[in-house]
């Protein structure tokens, strides 16, 4: 029991801006949990959605709520990843400079314009979500889902730098990084029944397209690559989900 409330504390200590009392940081072994922290997040996320549907607000400032409900509970490192990661994998020529453009603060021109193409994205995804029945659980389903290959990624992929967030908090194994897959795909069933498989396909993408060019241009993985997955895994699953679901 120590060590589940180790891990729990650990993984939504990462990963969200919730505080909850932490003895030990118990780094990568938490990964597992990573999916639930999504879930919780996703759950206020359509808290927020059904909180401005009930008030009567615009679908269109409703979901720019949702989108900032989100970024506030994650500390918006998901989104810092992104931007870290255009402007790293994209504009440098190789890979000691393109980790070194990662870790400036500084946001460059492709850093903001894949911010600005998915934030696009996502608010038209929510727009056309967020009046539906199926809201919340969409919300959930997304949250939990786009955490899972963050956790494959880590032990599956060296890391690109020895210093960092991911390095940091270790490499885990391959069974905790099955678990954690099979967390995500149990909490996004139980949110939304078998919608939630073509969902799980379309996180997939983006994610095997990160891993892919990471691997190309960097050689390995660091948390400004895992963060930017998340984002694009669930900004994916949102524009799935505002297709499939009526």
């Amino acid at each position: 029991m120590a060590q589940l409330g180790d891990d729990l504390a650990s993984g939504f200590g990462l990963l969200s801006r919730l505080p909850l009392p932490q003895r030990v940081f118990s780094g990568a072994r938490s990964v597992w949990v990573w999916p639930l922290v999504g879930a919780v997040i996703g759950a206020a996320a359509g808290l927020a959605a059904w909180a401005g549907t009930a008030t009567g607000l615009p679908a269109g400032v409703t979901a720019a709520g949702v989108m900032a409900v989100t970024a506030l509970l994650t500390g918006a490192m998901h989104e810092d990843g992104l931007a870290d990661s255009a402007d790293g994998l994209f504009g440098g020529w190789t890979p000691e400079r393109r980790l070194e453009i990662m870790k400036d603060s500084r946001i460059g021109s492709y850093g903001m314009l894949a911010l600005m193409i998915t934030g696009l994205a996502r608010w038209s995804a929510l727009t056309a979500l967020i009046a539906a029945p199926s809201a919340m659980a969409v919300l959930i389903a997304a949250g939990a889902l786009s955490r899972a290959p963050m956790a494959v990624m880590m032990a599956l992929m060296p890391n690109a730098r020895q210093g960092g967030l991911s390095a940091g908090t270790g490499r885990p194994s391959l069974p905790r990084a099955a678990l954690a897959c099979a967390l995500a795909l149990t909490l996004a069933l139980a949110a939304l029944g078998l919608v939630a498989l073509p969902l799980t396909l379309a996180a997939l993408v983006p994610a095997l397209a990160m891993a892919r060019l990471a691997h190309a241009r960097i050689g390995g993985q660091t948390g400004d690559i895992l963060g930017a997955t998340q984002h694009l895994s669930e900004t994916a699953i949102l524009i799935a989900a505002s297709a499939l679901l009526p």
